[in-house]
């Protein structure tokens, strides 16, 4: 932990700028690779570039476990440290990795045994499904790698630190342009694994930074009172840990669901409709990642400053980082409506997913400016240690209202490729204006305070 950088203490403007850049500028490396990712399957085949957007929405179960994971961590670790409990918070770095073992046997027992299934309800041909298990066997085989790595970073999070998992992602997204055309063709005495080398370098990735990861952690304050016997395993701390996680893991995976309907929906339109929102979607992450970096930043501030009951400074926090995301959505917005074409053939050179491609992202455009209450009210949610909260957003937002709507507008108006995203677009904006009403009582109810969060 930086000892320039006092959670509590510092300004807001000045610890969402410490702590949301470095987070943000870990994140662009992050989509940066997972874009070179994309762009590799493009040199092998447009079918690829659909295997891959095919394999995120199984993928994403990882993805959304390993931040339950980072985010209980985050916040149980951020309250004890507001607390002043310092050896607790050393017990339960060691616990939150046990958790992350324990969870990945699970995972990866579920994706290897599920995928098959979960690929042809999106409307995969076998010749499909065998493409994209290739690659996503080797991602799940890799499981408690990245969820032990994401355990560790929770903790560094916790404590202020985004700097360090922003260098293992600047580390890995260079080593990944190395490993991939290796793994993928071959060289030398390294043979060709097509698809399946694009896995394997992500694997290697991710198994470096996790050494670099427990150095760090090995390094903080904590590792005071971080000794061998904290890695029995502690029923009660585990129990927290499910506890606060399984809400935050639930509300990530009905991201991946919301995605499976989309693309149950686009299926509807054929494989390089799919390939050319598959592009589009890597290319809007690279967008939204202040907003990102937003979510870690008032998760690590808000859990120290609740477990300090500075109330008064999670409401200045909300409205402040609100405003950034909400203005920097405005401006990405801009260039992403006017820029699609070119910034989606970037990725593919056919012409109908370059088509399909650019009208998604001139949608996701319009509904940028929204996306940051979504992503600040979940954090805050998860530092006050009211996760269900955020398992009820995501359900409404991302799967009950978006999939009735789009089955009405599809199946029963008979809408086209088009209408599928402009209905995801109005499902948002008002879905987005409830939760704005709403966290205010929400804020009322935990401080048990009479105030109003927007003052005109």
């Amino acid at each position: 932990m930086s000892k320039s950088i006092k959670l509590t203490k510092d300004p807001i403007w000045e610890l969402l700028r410490k702590v949301t850049i470095p987070a943000s500028t870990g994140s662009l490396f992050q989509t940066f690779y997972n874009l070179v990712d994309t762009w590799f399957a493009g040199k092998i085949s447009a079918e690829a570039i659909g295997a891959i957007a095919k394999s995120f929405p199984i993928y994403f179960v990882i993805i959304a476990v390993g931040v339950g994971i980072g985010a209980a961590t985050n916040a149980c670790i951020g309250n004890l440290l507001g607390e002043k409990k310092i050896r607790k918070a050393s017990l339960l770095v060691a616990q939150s990795v046990i958790f992350a073992i324990i969870v990945s046997i699970i995972v990866t027992l579920f994706g290897l045994n599920s995928s098959n299934f979960l690929l042809s309800v999106m409307g995969s041909d076998q010749q499909s499904i065998i493409l994209t298990r290739e690659y996503l066997d080797i991602i799940f085989y890799g499981t408690f790698i990245v969820l032990i790595q994401i355990s560790l970073n929770g903790t560094l999070n916790a404590q202020g630190d985004t700097k360090s998992y922003r260098n293992v992602l600047i580390f890995s997204f260079f080593l990944n342009i190395f490993l991939n055309p290796l793994f993928i063709w071959g060289y030398a005495f390294v043979p060709g694994f097509g698809i399946a080398g694009l896995a394997i370098a992500t694997v290697i990735s991710q198994s470096i930074g996790t050494l670099y990861l427990a150095y760090k952690v090995n390094s903080c304050k904590l590792r005071e009172y971080l000794k061998i016997e904290c890695f029995i395993p502690k029923f009660e701390l585990l129990k927290e840990l499910l506890e606060q996680s399984i809400p935050i893991m639930f509300s990530m995976l009905f991201i991946g669901v919301g995605i499976f309907n989309v693309l149950y929906f686009i299926g509807q339109f054929g494989e390089l409709a799919a390939a050319g929102y598959g592009a589009a979607l890597r290319i809007e992450q690279v967008f939204l990642l202040p907003v990102i970096g937003l979510n870690t930043a008032v998760l690590s501030i808000g859990g120290q400053n609740f477990g300090a009951k500075k109330f008064d400074r999670i409401r200045e926090l909300y409205k402040k980082a609100l405003f950034f995301g909400s203005s920097f959505m405005i401006c990405a917005g801009i260039i992403i409506f006017f820029g699609a074409e070119f910034l989606v053939s970037l990725f593919t050179d056919d012409i109908e997913a370059i088509k399909h491609g650019i009208i998604y992202l001139q949608v996701a455009a319009l509904i940028g400016p929204i996306y940051p209450v979504f992503f600040i009210t979940t954090a805050v949610f998860q530092a006050v240690k009211k996760p269900i909260y955020s398992l009820y957003l995501s359900i409404l937002r991302l799967t009950a209202f978006p999939f009735l709507s789009l089955w009405y507008v599809i199946n029963i108006r008979g809408g086209d490729y088009e209408d599928i995203f402009y209905t995801i677009m109005v499902t948002n904006w008002i879905m987005g204006f409830a939760v704005i009403i709403f966290i205010g009582y929400f804020l009322n109810n935990v401080f048990k305070q009479n105030k109003k969060l927007f003052s005109f």
